[in-house]
């Protein structure tokens, strides 16, 4: 069995998550007492999200591919940024490590194509839904995707960094989103991406009758998949 590197922490919750998530599969597909073999490194969150706030994208890129480089001395084969928006600097990290990163927009773009969803909602951090690291892998897999409105944007932001990154569940706020993919599937979406880590903490499938695709559970399949070959 691989070892996988987790780069963690942002944000702690949502780690959580993909431990669980990832050793679940592992139990299952080789069963007994078997367990996914895994190095964490867990940041601070609160120097990550400041780094985001004032732009300074190369200052967090600095951090993540130190805590890359540490994994791949601790013995990890392969790399796993447990957060969908700061696969913005995933190129800079690769850089600097010989092991692969397995890349979230990719891992989602593949699990869009088997289900033959040809046109995509996108929710995530304002950087994931207005920037182009994310939707330009899933437009280069042929998938057309659609964000929603600027100040529906700001809301799914918000609920993300001042509820769910501090373990909030508002049921006002699951209102919202679920209004908002109700919007985004009017507009010919066949499938929403929940693109935030944490937005599988608020939306589950049976919230929506829209094809719900998150992204933690994905990403957390694909690297069970993979220390598994």
């Amino acid at each position: 069995m691989k070892t996988i590197g987790l780069i963690g922490g942002m944000s702690w919750e949502s780690t959580v998550t993909y431990y669980q998530m990832i050793n679940e599969a592992v139990k299952e597909k080789l069963g007994g007492l078997h367990s996914a073999k895994i190095l964490l490194y867990s940041v601070d969150f609160d120097e990550i999200e400041k780094c985001q706030s004032a732009g300074d994208w190369e200052k967090s890129a600095d951090i993540l591919a130190q805590a890359a480089e540490n994994l791949e001395k601790a013995g990890a084969d392969f790399i796993v940024i447990c957060t969908n928006t700061m696969h913005k600097i995933a190129p800079q990290i690769q850089k600097r490590i010989s092991i692969p990163i397995v890349h979230i927009a990719d891992a989602t773009a593949e699990k869009l194509k088997e289900q033959k969803i040809s046109k995509v909602a996108l929710l995530g951090t304002k950087y994931t839904m207005t920037q182009d690291f994310y939707k330009d892998k899933l437009v280069a897999a042929g998938i057309e995707v659609v964000i929603p409105e600027a100040n529906d944007i700001e809301t799914v932001n918000d609920v993300i960094y001042n509820e769910l990154c501090l373990g909030k569940i508002s049921q006002i706020s699951k209102q919202n989103y679920l209004h908002i993919i109700e919007g985004l599937a009017e507009k010919g979406a066949q499938g929403v991406i929940l693109g935030c880590t944490e937005i599988g903490l608020l939306i589950k499938q049976e919230d929506t009758m829209l094809p719900v695709f998150d992204t933690t559970e994905i990403h957390a399949k694909k690297a069970a998949d993979l220390s598994m070959e």
